[in-house]
């Protein structure tokens, strides 16, 4: 395999505008091992008949814009890009993104900004348990950014959305995709006593590509995050899920599903890899719907999941209110307690961030109040 980088068009890497929580930086450029003589995919290249889709446009979807904007909330589906937001707004589904639009790591296959978060908003929680309740929602999908230079990584805040949609919307099932909380087990507690349906942290790429793909999570925390979840809830529903497309083998995507399955995680979705710019992690190869298909029959007939969604267009929340009302989770596996921890390590920022980091400090507002263990 090699490791040389691909070549980049210009210095400066991705840094995307118009964010309205931190200070955006450069994600800097790709180093991303490839099988040798093998070329990527160009980034303009055609994509198969099979990933096109109508563009958005519709009444539901400009309804459920004119929503958010109105009520300053971030959703995944437009931060990150994803080709199913017509389709899902359409249908009034939404996965919102909670903690901000300013990410503290930089993983290279995402279209999330990164850079120092310089607010946390806490009446989000019931801005977004206003707006699941408005769009009337059986089922509401919760991700955010990482937040690491917070002491808790914002598990506060997921655990208070949890229980003002629980106390807002009776009935309404909530499916929550988490930051690792870098191995911390007390920020990880707060969210699982909040009782979300689901509770999903994606592991994303296959072990030998995460270090150049995830720089700032590691492989055996991930997995070993979703064991102990099993540990303490037996009862918890745990899903993850697998980007194709990258430049890992079937054998390396094989292995990553059995060490999903010993941390005894119940759901996986499994989806192509769209390079959202020329910045990003370069696009090895289109998958074909039949091998997203054989990765199903594996997943489920061999290895014992509870349920595999897998398509080329599938995202982590694709068909997700269906999942948390059909699958019977499993109990601890072999995997139930963290591994990698980085609790005290902080957000890997350099001395001039961290002055700008220092200048902006305000104090705190008087009517503010502490929510959960933060």
């Amino acid at each position: 395999m090699s490791t040389q980088a691909p070549d980049l068009p210009a210095p400066g890497g991705y840094a995307p505008a118009g964010k309205d929580n931190g200070i955006v930086k450069s994600k800097g450029t790709v180093n991303l091992p490839r099988p040798e003589g093998r070329e990527p995919v160009q980034h303009r290249a055609r994509k198969p008949e099979w990933l096109k889709v109508r563009a958005p446009g519709g009444e539901n979807y400009l309804r459920l814009k004119t929503l958010m904007r109105s009520q300053g909330l971030h959703t995944v589906c437009e931060e990150a890009h994803c080709p199913n937001i017509g389709e899902c707004w359409e249908s009034g589904t939404a996965t919102f993104m909670i903690l901000g639009d300013v990410c503290t790591r930089a993983c290279k296959y995402c279209a999330v900004a990164h850079g120092m978060p310089t607010e946390l908003d806490w009446d989000e929680p019931r801005r977004v348990a206003d707006s699941v309740a408005a769009m009337g929602l059986e089922h509401a999908v919760i991700t955010s950014v990482n937040r690491d230079e917070l002491s808790d990584g914002g598990a506060a805040i997921y655990a208070e959305t949890i229980r003002q949609i629980h106390a807002r919307v009776p009935g309404c099932t909530v499916e929550v995709l988490i930051p690792d909380f870098k191995g911390n087990e007390a920020a990880l507690r707060t969210v699982v006593e909040a009782r979300p349906e689901i509770l999903a942290h994606n592991i994303d790429t296959v072990e030998r590509l995460s270090k150049w793909i995830r720089p700032g999570g590691r492989y055996w925390r991930s997995i070993s995050l979703l064991g102990a979840v099993k540990r303490l809830n037996p009862r918890q529903l745990t899903k993850s899920a697998i980007i194709l497309g990258m430049g890992e083998t079937e054998a390396e995507i094989r292995q990553g599903m059995r060490d999903l399955r010993e941390a005894s995680v119940d759901i996986l979705t499994m989806g192509q890899y769209l390079r959202p710019s020329e910045h990003h992690v370069p696009l090895d190869r289109w998958v074909t719907p039949a091998e997203f298909r054989q990765w199903k029959e594996v997943g489920e007939g061999e290895l014992g999941f509870g349920h595999v969604e897998s398509g080329p267009l599938v995202r982590s929340s694709y068909h997700a209110r269906e999942q948390a009302r059909t699958i019977d989770p499993d109990g601890p596996g072999r995997i139930t307690e963290i591994l990698e921890a980085d609790v005290d390590g902080g957000a890997r920022i350099d001395a001039a961030e961290a002055a700008l980091r220092a200048s902006l400090v305000r104090p705190p507002a008087p009517r503010l109040v502490q929510i959960g263990g933060l």
